[in-house]
């Protein structure tokens, strides 16, 4: 899939910033994501994963949408979601789209009251999503996108149980998965709600 055959912004935003072409990874993800697939994108650091999560959104979402979010994405920490928010902000210009950073280092009833207001996509720590989930601060219903970034994290700090915790409440979604390795615990997530997933390695 090359850079021309996505919407006008995130193309603008492309040129602007020199990327000719597509990285390898992205050659062969970005398709595939277009397309619907679920998978697990397995590559090392500077391969272009960051790039392909927020190309991927913003393509699909394209423009501001009601009030819930349509895409969750889960990172490792604070400073891994404002970086990413950061990237994204970048990339977005010319459209309207809403992203909102939910981490533990913040008031709750404040994250719920902003969530409230309207968000495209949320940044999330996992315990920070359940702690919103579980007193009704966000609203699954809408969502379509199911993220995790750089997903070596999970398998620390009981953040892998965390996450699987949020499929068993939302209806069908893409659901997409980056790290540097597939750990053999992911199939547990191939058995249940990424039973059609594919893995693209580099």
């Amino acid at each position: 899939m090359s850079f021309k055959k996505l919407i006008e912004p995130l193309t603008d935003r492309i040129n602007y910033k020199g990327f000719e072409e597509p990285l390898p990874l992205q050659k062969q993800i970005l398709s595939k994501i277009k397309g619907g697939a679920s998978l697990f994108a397995i590559a090392s650091d500077g391969s272009g994963k960051t790039t392909s999560i927020v190309i991927s959104v913003i393509q699909k979402l394209k423009k501001a949408f009601e009030d819930a979010p349509r895409a969750l994405i889960f990172v490792k920490d604070k400073q891994a979601a404002l970086d990413l928010e950061q990237v994204f902000n970048d990339f977005k210009r010319g459209t309207d789209l809403r992203v909102y950073c939910a981490y533990d280092e913040y008031d709750i009833e404040s994250q719920r009251d902003e969530i409230y207001v309207g968000t495209d996509i949320v940044i999330t720590t996992p315990k920070r999503l359940n702690k919103l989930f579980y007193m009704n601060g966000i609203n699954l219903n809408k969502l379509q996108m199911f993220i995790v970034e750089d997903a070596d994290f999970l398998f620390r700090n009981n953040n892998f149980s965390e996450v699987t915790r949020t499929p068993e409440s939302i209806g069908k979604c893409q659901y997409l998965v980056f790290a540097s390795k597939f750990d053999a615990r992911f199939e547990r997530w191939q058995d249940s709600f990424m039973y059609n997933s594919q893995v693209v390695k580099l």
